[in-house]
């Protein structure tokens, strides 16, 4: 087990990973960060370097303040031999289990080796299936006009107790911590009314991907959605991020609305396993 270091080899690790998209965008995403800065504070490990079998992307010891914290506590893995990437979770200390955490994954032997790997350490987790939806190109996308007075913005520190009232896995300290640090970091766009109030908003994470899209119940159904998503897959697409969101299976709604404006559903499903310490 190696921690890549070197901003030289995480660029050529960067040029890699993309010859191997979609299946390791999760892991491209959070090293595209960490080569632009790294504001989150994550580091990236392989099982050997020049010739890798396996990328698993963490949050640096110095950043996990809150062992309770799955929010900060986050990790995503790739790999090209999946008993390679089974060996570096079960005989090594890249994951700590000890603490809470998320793993994210494209690849269904993430899911199994993660699963064998909480099975012999005697501990739960949880396992949460998802699609993974891809855009090729923003420029395409059609969208309606705002209302007049209404105007697109960037979100700031004021907007994030209205997202995480508004966030189903939201709604406390640690998650409101973390979307402040997604807001101060990344990509975001917020749509506001007349009256300057936020009303709709999305915004990109640590892995690149599209996330937390939301309208207020009572200005949907007014093609807000496509306005807001566009805004920041733009922003996104400008700065060469590939461009990819989740869907959690029983969301037909969103499913659909995907599917007709483009995007790619692939077939294998992704994971989000999630550990909670005892």
């Amino acid at each position: 087990m190696l921690v890549l270091s070197c901003p030289y080899k995480l660029r050529l690790l960067e040029g890699v990973l993309r010859k191997s998209l979609p299946q390791a965008i999760v892991v491209h995403g959070a090293v595209m960060n960490i080569n632009r800065g790294n504001p989150i504070g994550h580091e990236v490990i392989v099982d050997s370097w020049p010739e890798f079998k396996v990328v698993l992307t963490r949050p640096r010891k110095e950043i996990v303040t809150d062992p309770s914290d799955v929010y900060t506590n986050v990790y995503a893995a790739f790999y090209q031999d999946q008993d390679a990437y089974w060996r570096l979770v079960k005989d090594t200390d890249a994951v700590n289990w000890d603490h809470s955490f998320r793993l994210y994954g494209t690849q269904e032997g993430i899911l199994k080796a993660t699963q064998d790997t909480a099975a012999t350490k005697q501990t739960k987790l949880s396992v949460i299936p998802l699609f993974l939806y891809v855009l090729s190109n923003p420029n395409k996308l059609h969208t309606g006009r705002l209302e007049p007075g209404f105007r697109l913005s960037s979100l700031n520190s004021s907007n994030i107790d209205l997202l995480n009232e508004n966030w189903a896995h939201g709604r406390n300290e640690q998650s409101h911590r973390y979307l402040a640090k997604m807001i101060q970091h990344f990509p975001s766009s917020g749509i506001l009314n007349q009256e300057g109030h936020l009303i709709s908003w999305a915004m990109m994470d640590l892995f690149g991907t599209q996330a937390h899209g939301y309208i207020l119940p009572s200005f949907r159904g007014k093609g807000y959605f496509a306005i807001i998503t566009k805004a920041v897959c733009m922003q996104a697409y400008n700065a060469g991020y590939p461009l990819y969101g989740f869907v959690v299976l029983e969301n037909n709604r969103m499913q659909s609305v995907l599917g007709k404006r483009g995007d790619q559903k692939l077939s294998e499903l992704s994971y989000v396993c999630i550990h909670y310490a005892s």
